[in-house]
């Protein structure tokens, strides 16, 4: 009797992403994509139908965040192991989407790959990182948080969430209406973030989180 395929699921915002993803992993013997979302309310709504195996996440999806996603996935539905996929500088990303839930974190610069094999892995219940992340988490175990990283990595999950959504252009009231929160809440978010990075004003916090928005996307 033939082994069964590893049954991948896949959400992200991008239709082309979606469309690469599903041919480069439909080549392998082993592993077949058994759907796809655009967005979390579909993800969370297809994923619990299907059962796949694995769930492939962006961390930047248009109304929500991956992370959000990868928090209720592995709440709903922990039997499905999450990769998480992006663009994003895994040392600010990775350990928040582990300790969320997800088993592996690729960069989408990565090889082609990488990606099969993190499939592959975690469909097994193994982690999948990079040797530097690897490294990185065993030492901050071992002798605690190091001192000299980015200032962003002090917010919180949320804040993070907000300054990456402003960063993308979204003014406070699409924040609030993306987050399902209120405009004040979005305010007092914007007040931590500005204390914890040291900015003066709200134009700076607006600049900040512009550049470094551009600087994610040209990694």
């Amino acid at each position: 009797m033939a082994k069964a395929k590893i049954r991948v699921f896949l959400v992200d915002d991008h239709p082309l992403v979606r469309e690469s993803l599903t041919s480069l992993i439909n080549q392998q013997d082993d592993m077949e994509v058994c759907g796809q979302a655009e967005d979390m309310a579909d993800g969370l709504k297809r994923i619990g139908s299907l059962a796949p195996d694995v769930a492939i996440i962006d961390i930047s999806l248009k109304e929500s965040s991956g992370l959000e996603l990868v928090k209720a996935l592995k709440l709903r539905f922990p039997a499905t192991q999450l990769v998480v996929l992006s663009m994003h500088d895994e040392k600010l990303y990775a350990e928040r989407c582990l300790r969320a839930g997800a088993r592996a974190y690729v960069m989408k610069r990565e090889s082609t790959r990488r990606i099969i094999s993190a499939i592959r892995e975690v469909a097994q219940g193994k982690l999948f990182l990079s040797d530097g992340m690897a490294t990185e988490l065993a030492q901050k175990f071992v002798g605690g948080k190091q001192s000299g990283g980015s200032p962003l990595e002090d917010l919180s999950d949320r804040e993070l969430e907000v300054f990456n959504l402003l960063g993308r252009g979204l003014g406070t009231r699409q924040v609030a209406e993306s987050l399902n929160v209120s405009i004040k809440t979005v305010q007092a978010y914007c007040a931590r973030i500005k204390q914890k990075m040291q900015l003066g004003s709200a134009t700076e916090l607006l600049r900040e989180a512009v550049r470094w928005q551009e600087q994610q996307s040209g990694m």
